[in-house]
């Protein structure tokens, strides 16, 4: 085990507890350090992608770069207003006072990446925990070690190692910094402290695809979002489909042909296809392809090389609600099509699931558009001007641009009273006019007011 991870939330509160990361310019020194590490290391950042995952360059710099350089920027940008106090109103009991809520630090937090998007869920949390003045203690996955060490490398050179520290390592050194006492948690587990958590997880997101669309643009969306990201491996990515009989072939023929398109007559040799995280992973989805309740039900791909982690793109056509397949997260290239008579009928099949993070309609159907809104929770959608987070069974809390600074911050409340206008009523010894002139002050009512002082 590293020397000094049993110690470092302690290690830290003390650094902490000096003020340091509170102050503005802090802050944005070791965003702007975050920045360059995204900007002037994209060639390493590329490669350890591809070593941990076989990631294309494309969906490397587009999914976890750009995205973690748009966030560091948006940071830079709105760190004053995101940290100015909020005025608020207040009321006639605490007359005459002024009230403001204040962003403060949480103190010392946890941040455990995960594997499928190594970079990306390293950086963005980060830049919300600095942000808000935290001090911070990275955990990047060993399951992607080389963007871990690369991680682990870059944090050292560029930012105040004595705020900000990075816990290379695996369940051994997880387990010591999970006993130890945090101010927040930032992925999937909590401390035996009791300790607030972002939990951002997952679940079995669907997408309802009607027959009133351009057909092309729906499957060429579909295969972007799952195999296109991470070959499936994404928490966000559609899990299965929902559509009409009637309409289910025209579907897998649109997706085969764009398949196709996208990565050729024999997927297994594109370079444009990630591969599975390890060899533990290609067998679960391996299990899921294999289960007797999906045999004869796949209409496209379905080849497999154990050798190189990749399995095709795959497409199953009316799986049973029994399968293993729809009854587990995939995180992988698999996506059941399932059918309905009507097409109304997705959202309650969908409501007979736990809640996902995220679920996707494909409609020109006002009525049925505003239907699904109402009717589908889930957790979010990603966008930096939105929060994304999980809902039920799916995580809880969100993050993603003020709302990475939010999910790091205590508002606290804060009420200013000066000592001129002091209500004499509120003190003892009650007396039927007292209770009057109160009843009257909290009703707002400007006449009653001036009745209860003249006693009227």
């Amino acid at each position: 085990m590293a020397i000094g991870v049993e110690t470092v939330a302690e290690d830290l509160r003390s650094v902490y507890s000096s003020g340091k990361t509170k102050g503005l310019e802090w802050r944005v020194s070791q965003l702007k350090a975050l920045l360059k590490i995204t900007t002037h290391h994209e060639k390493e950042i590329t490669e350890a992608l591809r070593s941990d995952l076989n990631k294309p360059e494309l969906e490397a710099f587009l999914h976890e770069i750009a995205g973690a350089t748009s966030a560091c920027k948006l940071a830079l940008k709105e760190l004053r207003r995101w940290t100015r106090p909020e005025k608020v109103k207040t009321s006639m009991t605490t007359y005459p006072s002024s009230a403001e809520i204040v962003s403060e630090p949480l103190g010392v937090v946890l941040v455990i990446s995960t594997w499928n998007y190594p970079f990306l869920l390293s950086i963005e949390p980060l830049i919300g925990a600095i942000a808000a003045g935290n001090a911070v203690v990275l955990k990047p996955s060993e399951v992607a070690p080389a963007t871990s060490s690369l991680l682990s490398k870059l944090l050292r050179e560029y930012l105040d190692v004595s705020a900000v520290k990075v816990v290379e390592g695996g369940v051994p050194e997880t387990t010591a910094l999970l006993e130890q006492k945090w101010d927040k948690i930032f992925y999937t587990a909590a401390a035996k402290h009791l300790t607030p958590v972002v939990l951002e997880l997952g679940g079995k997101c669907p997408v309802v695809v009607d027959s009133n669309i351009d057909l092309k643009v729906a499957a060429r969306r579909i295969i972007s979002g799952k195999w296109a990201c991470n070959s499936g491996q994404t928490c966000v990515s559609p899990d299965y489909i929902v559509t009409t009989k009637e309409y289910a072939l025209k579907l897998v023929d649109a997706l085969s042909c764009e398949l196709e398109n996208f990565y050729g007559k024999d997927p297994l040799l594109s370079n444009d296809l990630s591969s599975i995280i390890n060899s533990r992973h290609f067998d679960r989805l391996t299990k899921l392809l294999d289960d007797e309740k999906v045999s004869g039900k796949v209409v496209i791909g379905g080849k497999r090389d154990r050798d190189k982690l990749k399995i095709a793109p795959t497409v199953l056509l009316d799986v049973s609600q029994d399968s293993l397949v729809m009854n587990e997260e995939i995180f992988g290239p698999l996506l059941p099509i399932v059918t309905v008579a009507k097409i109304e009928e997705s959202i309650g099949l969908i409501n007979t699931k736990e809640k996902p993070l995220a679920a996707y309609m494909f409609t020109n159907d006002k009525k049925l558009k505003e239907e699904f809104i109402r009717s589908v929770s889930a957790g979010g959608i990603l966008e930096h001007t939105l929060p994304f987070g999980g809902v039920g069974e799916s995580g809880m809390g969100a993050y993603h641009g003020k709302y990475s600074f939010d999910a790091f911050s205590h508002k606290k409340p804060v009420l200013q009273r000066g000592f001129n206008g002091d209500v004499a009523a509120r003190y003892p010894p009650y007396t039927p006019w007292k209770l009057k002139f109160l009843k009257a002050m909290l009703s707002g009512n400007i006449l009653s007011i001036l009745r209860a002082l003249i006693g009227w």
